[in-house]
């Protein structure tokens, strides 16, 4: 039964969605860090969390027990996604519980710092009545730049032009068709609308892109008096840029949930009149919390139980009908990759070619090269190697991976076919379903055929001449080895030329019988093959 720890604290509805799970177990203990968080991951399955933990390379390192990690919001800065991916643990969010809340937040900044809220509020409890040095400035007409236009991002544009604001906004996914069905003017990188805002908020992740993505030159872009907002991650701004920019009467306000290094009590934006700080309340409500909750709790129940991935941040999502309906071609790709690796060998390995075909070459095939992927590497590494971290410990090794698509159907309503190739000499395979659960080998090098993707192989290259099937059998017969099928490709169609031999074997085929038929006059180059039983589910998926 698979256990879930949840290392931060979640609402009360999230707890008891997990015990009312009836194939789940889960245990919370907040505060972990270090060795003691490293040992609680190693015996669970399943971990959900908020933004207190910080799960690093360190703590998961080893790790082969944890399969998720659901962070309860949108950010996960504070894990690991590349030791996670290595790892072949999913990392996924929660991005619409909190969408409302963090919107609200941002406008709530907004229109504090546009009328002086903050110290006109503690001016007043201090005992003092002062109108004019709290003059505000009102928004209608005023110009908001939006930096990223997901779901919160969206949700203040509409909240700014009910406030008669013009909106101008940048991000790279939004269609010119939905910025103008928003009433958003697009431009095409930040920069571009810097000189024309009165207000900026943004509202990205913190990457290597965004990070400091404000800082001295950008700030004086900005016109005189200009207003800075920040409630997505601290960091997007300089904030000693911020301060340079307050302090010289460039900038008109700064208003910021979040920080550089949270948690932050000490700040020298603090002490500025025209500073409005709040400590990283974006999704500080009771709405939020409880909705990011049930979500993570959901996301997590669900890919335990039925293997659906919503809202991954290091992989594709997959739903279980999509699953379905690839799950026999990833089954195909995962064994031609099995069967590559044997065939070439480990070493030397530099690229790897895909090409779908047909019907299949109309889906997203990013699920069957990762398990083509786990194919080629099972045997090669000491990780374990999944569905996730296929594709990135294949670069890791630096091995290029390219993909071709061409929905024109061959001989086949649907195929694959893989090129692997090391320094000067490539080798070539290719396959297709028949029904909807038999992987079939329909092409070894240049040599067509049919044979059973399942089980003990042994692959044989040979001239195409008399003798050489039966001397094959009869070795095999001596040492007591029953051949259960057998396919063989001719490279032409006249005799004498090259062929390849595919036995389906009922038992692993002893070296001594190996040796004895590559040693037969005729035979190029023999290889046993191992590949999972016809029906079992590949590796890469469990």
């Amino acid at each position: 039964m698979p256990r879930v720890l949840v290392l931060d604290n979640i609402s009360e509805i999230g707890l008891q969605m997990l015990r009312d799970a009836p194939d789940i177990e889960f245990d919370v203990q907040t505060g972990l860090k270090g060795d003691e968080l490293r040992q609680a991951l190693l015996r669970c399955e399943g971990a959900l969390c908020r933004s207190g933990v910080k799960i690093t390379a360190d703590v998961l390192e080893g790790n082969r027990t944890l399969k998720a990690i659901v962070r309860a919001g949108v950010g996960t800065d504070n894990i690991d996604k590349a030791a996670a991916t290595r790892a072949g643990i999913v990392v996924m969010n929660t991005p619409t519980g909190n969408t409302l809340s963090t919107a609200e937040h941002a406008f709530t900044l907004i229109l504090a710092l546009s009328r002086n809220i903050s110290p006109a509020h503690q001016s007043l409890k201090s005992g003092v009545w002062e109108r004019k040095s709290y003059m505000g400035s009102q928004l209608a007409d005023k110009t908001l730049g939006v930096i990223g236009l997901g779901r919160i991002g969206q949700e203040v544009a509409k909240r700014a032009l009910a406030f008669d604001m013009r909106v101008i906004g940048f991000d790279p996914l939004l269609s010119a068709e939905q910025a103008k069905k928003l009433g958003i003017e697009q431009v095409g990188e930040p920069r571009a609308m810097l000189p024309r805002v009165n207000y900026l908020t943004v509202h990205t992740p913190l990457n290597e892109h965004t990070r400091h993505l404000i800082s001295h030159d950008e700030i004086k872009m900005l016109p005189k008096g200009a207003r800075l907002i920040n409630c997505a991650r601290g960091g997007i701004y300089d904030e000693a840029a911020l301060l340079a920019g307050l302090k010289s009467g460039h900038l008109g306000g700064v208003a910021l949930d979040v920080f550089e290094v949270e948690p932050c009590t000490e700040s020298p934006l603090f002490s500025l009149p025209n500073v409005l700080c709040t400590p990283h309340l974006g999704a500080s409500t009771s709405e939020a919390q409880t909705q990011v909750a049930i979500e993570a709790v959901q996301l997590l129940i669900a890919y335990l139980t039925t293997g659906e991935i919503r809202h991954p941040v290091n992989m594709m999502a997959m739903d279980p009908k999509t699953l379905k309906s690839l799950q026999g071609y990833v089954d195909v790709a995962y064994r031609l990759g099995l069967l590559l690796s044997q065939w070439h060998g480990q070493s030397g390995l530099s690229k790897c070619n895909l090409t779908y075909r047909g019907e299949v070459a109309e889906k997203d095939t990013r699920l069957l090269s990762a398990a083509f992927c786990a194919g080629v590497l099972e045997h090669s590494l000491e990780e374990d190697v999944n569905i996730i971290n296929a594709e990135t410990l294949l670069k890791d090794r630096g091995i290029e991976l390219v993909e071709h698509r061409d929905s024109q159907k061959g001989a086949f309503r649907s195929s694959m076919a893989a090129t692997v190739t090391h320094g000067e000499h490539s080798y070539s395979a290719a396959g297709t379903l028949f029904g909807d659960t038999m992987p079939r080998l329909i092409r070894l090098a240049n040599y067509r055929l049919e044979a059973y993707l399942d089980g003990n192989l042994l692959l044989f290259s040979h001239e195409d001449v008399p003798g050489i099937i039966g001397n094959v059998g009869t070795i095999f017969g001596r040492h007591q080895i029953n051949i259960a099928q057998m396919a063989v490709g001719r490279a032409s169609d006249s005799p004498g030329d090259k062929a390849i031999g595919v036995l389906n074997l009922d038992g692993i085929p002893l070296a001594d019988a190996v040796q004895e038929i590559a040693a037969i006059s005729g035979v190029h180059r023999v290889a046993a093959i191992q590949l999972p039983p016809a029906g079992e589910t590949p590796k890469c998926l469990r």
